[in-house]
């Protein structure tokens, strides 16, 4: 649905993005990762037909975004990081002129406005003033003109950005169920939203992407050790972390201070660990004999991958690149 093929964008001298190519299939909900100015809005708009890119070609549903740039943007809804919201009109009559500008038929806008308003969770405030909205609601407005017109694609840029911890939960869950039945590009640099919501991520950094994968698969090609997560019962942490750094296939080994396993463990009443081990070694057999040996009780041991956090910390910083 959304093909990139080497494609730069500059203003004036300064290169915003930088020969990148990439292909979004049909139904797919794709994660665009990259710090601040790494280039993540200069691609949207070039993709939603908002600014031409200086060389290269780029296509949605087939149209070129210069050629046929309206045809373009009939198939494509775009949620921009600031949502052009009118504050002195309602929900529905902000929604309605938004559906005329677009060449929306008053009937069509008239059928379609109620589902749309029901499938962004707005039904009590389609009769409220948009300034009356929360960030969170107003997002949610914003949403909404991106779907009145049934595009195809979705694309949003930083769509949680702003809003309180519990409207990011509902949000994410709307843009979860609309995956459904959308393809989709999604740009952010809160990495939980994307490990949420995203099968696939791409990561551009100084405008160009740096990698292109699932979360999974790049977690695999970065990881340069085995991490291990151990629970034991009857071990105290000196003890165990020196029991841990005593095996010759073991880097380290720390007490694991995740919120969710220190709660488990209480309730548990087990020792959470986290031990970095050499990869291709058979560590997991060798730390199970020392914790038999030991005479502790081994209640949980799990390879675990790396977060996307350090995933995107591994791509993006200077001394990671080579540079």
């Amino acid at each position: 649905m959304i093909k990139i093929e080497h494609m730069s964008k500059s203003y004036g001298p300064y290169p915003a993005v930088i020969d990148i190519s990439f292909e979004v299939l049909k139904g797919e909900i794709v994660g665009f990762l990259g710090p601040n100015g790494a280039g993540k809005t200069t691609t949207m708009r070039v993709v939603t037909g908002f600014t031409p890119p200086t060389e290269g070609d780029v296509t949605v549903g087939g149209y070129d975004v210069v050629s046929h740039s309206l045809d373009v943007r009939r198939h494509i809804g775009y949620l921009p990081e600031t949502v052009p919201l009118y504050l002195d009109m309602t929900v529905t009559d902000y929604l309605t002129y938004m559906g005329e500008i677009r060449g929306m038929n008053s009937s069509w806008v008239k059928e379609r406005l109620p589902k749309v308003i029901e499938m962004v969770r707005l039904g009590e405030y389609r009769k409220t003033l948009v300034g009356r909205l929360s960030k969170g609601y107003r997002q949610r407005t914003g949403i909404a003109q991106a779907i009145l017109h049934e595009p195809d694609v979705l694309v949003m840029d930083e769509p949680t950005i702003g809003i309180d911890p519990i409207q990011v939960v509902e949000t994410r869950e709307l843009i979860s169920d609309l995956g459904e039945n959308h393809t989709m590009l999604l740009s952010s640099h809160i990495l939980p939203e994307v490990s949420a919501i995203c099968k696939r991520v791409l990561v551009i950094n100084d405008g160009r992407i740096v990698a292109d994968d699932k979360p999974d698969d790049l977690s695999e090609k970065l990881q340069h050790a085995e991490r291990i997560e151990v629970s034991v019962r009857g071990a105290e942490a000196p003890a165990f972390i020196n029991a841990m750094r005593a095996i010759s296939a073991v880097i380290d080994a720390r007490s694991d201070q995740r919120v969710s396993m220190v709660q488990k463990a209480e309730r548990e009443e087990f020792s959470p660990f986290i031990v970095d081990a050499r990869p291709n070694v058979q560590a997991a057999e060798q730390i199970a004999k020392s914790i038999i040996d030991n005479g502790w009780g081994l209640s949980n041991l799990t390879p675990l991958p790396m977060t996307l956090e350090e995933i995107f910390l591994e791509l993006t910083t200077v001394e990671n690149l080579g540079e």
